[in-house]
């Protein structure tokens, strides 16, 4: 695949836009991050976000195939220093288990369009705990219990329907233990867009004070 992957775009600052005008409930949620960490919490929802779209995004899966192959050599780059990508700039320094993440997204082509229920749920498990244990790397906080993995489960299945336009999940992860601050508000934002969706409609997102309230509650959660 090469380079490709970054034909369109080349620069930290458009990666990070498009996952801003994506999610445009993080302006406001992000008053609940300590500033230090605000510009790390960007970062790392921007790569969730090129995985999820290279996973579940397209009418054929061959191209997110070869995007998903690019990370995963990509992230076994970080864990030894090197990176291409411009999100490298702002995470591959940091330590986090990159290799774990990277060897995990040989799962998610399952998860495009699964053969079973259970199916789903394990390959979905092996990504999302690669996921919070990077997560507990980077925020200091949160970890890979049980409780955890089935949020982060329910979370994937959320961004997932918001990807393919299917009908969402049941929510839950937000309250869920053992989460970090900043999944436990990326959790909220997934409830808040999807809330008063119907099969199939679209998910608007949803702004002002309800959105600061939720993201106020999440915050207190541990």
């Amino acid at each position: 695949m090469g380079d490709t992957v970054l034909d369109s775009v080349d620069s930290l600052d458009s990666f990070l836009g498009k996952w801003r005008a994506r999610w445009p409930e993080w302006e406001l949620l992000a008053v609940f991050v300590p500033a230090p960490r605000r510009d790390t919490v960007a970062a790392w929802f921007t790569l969730l976000q090129e995985l999820g779209d290279a996973a579940w995004a397209g009418r054929e899966p061959a191209p997110g195939l070869a995007k998903l192959a690019w990370w995963q050599d990509e992230l076994l780059g970080w864990s030894r220093g090197a990176r291409r990508h411009p999100l490298g700039a702002a995470l591959q320094r940091l330590a986090a288990p990159w290799d774990a993440l990277g060897r995990s997204l040989a799962a998610l082509p399952a998860t495009r369009a699964p053969a079973s229920a259970g199916d789903d749920t394990r390959a979905l498990e092996q990504f999302a705990g690669a996921l919070l244990a990077c997560e507990a790397a980077l925020f200091d906080e949160g970890g890979t219990e049980a409780p955890a993995l089935a949020a982060v489960v329910d979370d994937l299945r959320r961004e997932r329907a918001l990807v393919q336009g299917g009908p969402p999940p049941e929510a839950g992860a937000v309250a869920a233990p053992g989460l970090s601050l900043p999944r436990r508000l990326h959790g909220t934002a997934l409830d808040r867009r999807l809330r008063g969706r119907g099969d199939g409609g679209a998910a608007s997102p949803a702004l002002g004070p309800r959105l600061l309230l939720a993201g106020w509650r999440a915050a207190r959660r541990r």
